[in-house]
C-alpha cells in the first residue's frame, strides 16, 4: 500500500485542480449569462443659451526713458481704467491683470553696439462684463481712459454647467422614453440599468471680436458687439438587463 501512494496523492491533486477548473468555468458562464442578456439605448438632451458675460482682454502700455517714469505713467492710465470700470458698477473680482511685463527698448547706432533707449511697460488685465447692453459703452470708455489695446473680446455663459446638467437630464429622460416604447414594441420585460455613459458636444465656446489700437472714441456709443449663443448637447446611453 505504502509504494502506491504517491500515485493516489496526484489522482487526488488532479482531480482538486480540475474542480477548480470546472468551477471557474461554470462561474464564468453565470456571469456572461447575466450580463449578456443587455439592451442599450440613447438619448440626446440640447439646451441653447444667450451668453451672459462678456470677458474683455485689454492692454495698457507705455513708454519713457526710464523704467520708473514708464511704470508710473502706465500706474496712472491702470488706475483711471480700473476707476472708470468700478463707475460701471464692475465688482473687483470682476477685474484681474494677467500679466505686467517691462521691456527695454533699444536703438542701434550705426557701427556700435545696442543701446538702450528707454523702457515699455506692458499691463495686461481681463475685465469680465456682467450686463451685455454695456459693453459698448464700456469698450468706449476704457480707451478714453488710457487703454491702447482690446485684444480680444468674447461671449460666454457664466455658469456652464448647470446648462450641462440640464441637457444630461433631458438626454436620460429621452433614453428612458426609448426603453419604454421599445420594452413593448419587443415585448421583453426590461431590469434595472446596468451602465451609464455620456459624451458632451457643443459646449460652449466663446465668440471673440478682436479690436486694436484706436477702438471707440469716437463718441458714438462705440462698437456693435452683437453675442450670439450657445448650444450645449449631451448624448447618454443606458444599458438594461433584461429580466
Amino acid at each position: 500500500m505504502q509504494k502506491y501512494r504517491p500515485l493516489v496523492w496526484t489522482v487526488m491533486a488532479f482531480l482538486i485542480i480540475a474542480s477548480l477548473f470546472l468551477l471557474a468555468d461554470t462561474n464564468q458562464k453565470i456571469n456572461t449569462a447575466a450580463t449578456t442578456n443587455t439592451v442599450s439605448f440613447s438619448g440626446e438632451g440640447k439646451v441653447v443659451s444667450m451668453a451672459d458675460v462678456a470677458i474683455v482682454n485689454l492692454s495698457i502700455v507705455t513708454e519713457a526713458a526710464t523704467s520708473k517714469s514708464a511704470q508710473d505713467n502706465n500706474s496712472k492710465k491702470s488706475k483711471s481704467v480700473v476707476d472708470f470700470l468700478k463707475k460701471q458698477k464692475i465688482d473687483d473680482k470682476d477685474i484681474k491683470t494677467l500679466s505686467y511685463n517691462i521691456y527695454p527698448q533699444y536703438s542701434y547706432p550705426e557701427r556700435e553696439n545696442p543701446k538702450i533707449s528707454g523702457y515699455q511697460v506692458n499691463q495686461t488685465m481681463e475685465v469680465k462684463i456682467r450686463i451685455l447692453e454695456e459693453v459698448s459703452g464700456i469698450l468706449d470708455g476704457i480707451v478714453s481712459a488710457g487703454v491702447n489695446q482690446v485684444n480680444n473680446l468674447s461671449f460666454e455663459i457664466d455658469e456652464p454647467e448647470k446648462l450641462k446638467s440640464d441637457a444630461r437630464k433631458m438626454a436620460i429622460a429621452d433614453a428612458k422614453k426609448k426603453a419604454r416604447e421599445l420594452e413593448k414594441e419587443l415585448g421583453i420585460d426590461l431590469g434595472k440599468i446596468i451602465n451609464f455613459s455620456e459624451s458632451a458636444g457643443g459646449f460652449p465656446t466663446p465668440i471673440y471680436l478682436e479690436a486694436k489700437g484706436g477702438m471707440g472714441g469716437g463718441g458714438d456709443g462705440g462698437p456693435s458687439v452683437p453675442s450670439g449663443e450657445n448650444e450645449i448637447s449631451v448624448n447618454v446611453y443606458l444599458t438594461y438587463q433584461i429580466k
